[in-house]
């Protein structure tokens, strides 16, 4: 048989991911914080892509420039200096670092917020603490050890081996440093464990060899799981005396680093807004903060007539021309995307928007992909990272997407309606009596769901709440 070369046509309809539409992709799952990145990103790297400052203005560019020459005078370089400057005040003057202040200046012009605080960090504190005490040389230099591996709930978390041999000293030193660091403030820091934090609290309260210090070093763990029986047992305490025990062991502070955390809340900026308006809801997008952007008209007409630009420089112009109209369409795609999908949610989910939580209905990706004709993938894109502004309150779009639960009698309701269901129903219970997650089970079948107690458990667990046994409050 032998082997010959053959040409042939063949007609094939495959994707391809043109530069276009990875971007589109792209700006249409970032987050409004990172679409305000990318774009000043690329007004930094894009000559020809700017910001428009005003919209309001309707002059053209060589009307502006016309008022501009007629306002501006010209500038004249005398040739001769003055034989009167007082060189001494210029020089202090121009050499300062910063803004330079006079007596004669009005003080209603300082205002506090141009002083800036820098928070005092645990470390800090601690640092500021150990210094006060006068250390000598060696004990500075384990003390500024342990404060390095304090952890941001203010516990070590180094072993007092390993400081030892990163100081180069003995682990009794580093022990002798450490209880000296206990007894700073905040009470509690510098603890190992749970147990020796609360233990250095209720030391320094002055209840050492008391019912409190016993239920610490030797019952924590009934105590954690509310036995307060076996705790009266075998310490033969009748059940008044522990229940006020406890009392101030609740009281003590389980993280003492707490009040020194850094964390700085992040506020949510909606992308959309929803309000209701004569009986209808309005969408409106946030463009609040984002820049509205446009083509440079200078590099624009360097591509038409007879401008003095080489070939090289041309084939520049037209590839960041490219680059900003791609960038300019994609973000009016995504804007565009995003009302569709809010608008469609708003349809399916219009019970919520006027009633709350509990109407919120069953929804997938697919029933809003169906609806405005997008796959799948899009609608997820579009409903990560976004968030709504709505009557009911801020939400993520992802929200409002909900498997559904089976009813006794009638339709389906949403997952998020029986997660709000079961927190009410924890919230009206009785802190000596609390439900168990099968009671929990039964209330909502007596309430027309039909929902098994796994998922019960599984639903109190993703809204952050504690089992009955320990949701139990002393009596």
């Amino acid at each position: 048989m032998a082997i010959e070369l053959r040409q042939q046509l063949k007609l094939t309809q495959q994707l391809v991911m043109t530069p276009q539409l990875q971007l589109a992709i792209r700006l249409l799952q970032l987050s409004r914080l990172e679409l305000l990145d990318t774009i000043q990103q690329e007004l930094e790297q894009n000559p020809v892509l700017e910001e428009v400052i005003d919209e309001t203005s309707t002059k053209t560019d060589k009307q502006a420039q016309e008022e501009k020459t007629e306002s501006t005078d010209e500038v004249v370089i005398g040739e001769t200096i003055p034989d009167d400057i007082d060189w001494r005040n210029y020089i202090e003057e121009y050499n300062t670092p910063g803004r330079t202040s006079y007596e004669f200046e009005r003080k209603e012009q300082l205002g506090f917020e141009q002083f800036l605080v820098k928070k005092r960090s645990l470390q800090d504190h601690l640092l500021w603490q150990l210094m006060m005490t006068g250390p000598d040389s060696a004990t500075k230099q384990i003390g500024s050890l342990i404060v390095g591996n304090i952890n941001a709930d203010g516990y070590l978390d180094a072993s007092l081996d390993e400081i030892a041999k990163a100081g180069d000293t003995s682990p009794e030193s580093v022990w002798n440093v450490l209880n000296l660091m206990q007894t700073f403030d905040p009470p509690g820091i510098c603890a190992r464990n749970l147990k020796e934090t609360l233990l250095i609290q209720a030391v320094q309260l002055g209840l050492t060899n008391t019912l409190v210090e016993k239920i610490i070093t030797d019952h924590l763990n009934h105590l954690e799981n509310r036995n307060m029986a076996a705790i009266c047992r075998e310490l033969g305490v009748e059940k008044k005396s522990i229940f006020q025990a406890v009392e101030i062991i609740q009281s003590l502070e389980p993280k003492p680093g707490r009040m020194f955390s850094d964390e700085t809340p992040q506020h949510i900026i909606p992308d959309v807004y929803v309000y209701k308006y004569d009986e209808e809801f309005v969408i409106l997008l946030n463009d609040n903060g984002l820049p509205h952007l446009r083509i440079n008209a200078l590099y624009r007409n360097c591509l038409m007539g007879n401008s003095q630009v080489s070939a090289k420089e041309k084939e520049y112009i037209r590839e960041k021309l490219r680059s900003a109209t791609w960038l300019i369409r994609s973000v009016h795609q995504r804007k565009k995307t995003i009302y569709r999908v809010m608008e469609s949610i708003l349809r399916f989910q219009g019970s919520f928007f006027e009633k709350g939580v509990s109407h919120l209905k069953p929804m997938v990706l697919r029933d809003v992909a169906d609806d405005i004709e997008m796959h799948e993938s899009t609608i997820s894109r579009v409903t990560t990272n976004k968030y709504a502004h709505t009557p009911q309150g801020i939400f993520e779009l992802k929200y409002f997407f909900n498997s559904p639960i089976n009813r006794v009698h009638g339709e389906a309701v949403a997952s998020a309606s029986v997660k709000d269901k079961i927190k009410h129903i924890i919230d009206g219970e009785s802190p000596r009596k609390p439900y168990s997650d099968k009671k929990i089970s039964q209330i909502l079948k007596n309430d027309n769901i039909d929902i098994a107690r796994r998922t019960v458990a599984k639903y109190r667990e993703s809204l952050n709440i504690l089992p009955s046994s320990k949701r139990k409050q002393l009596s």
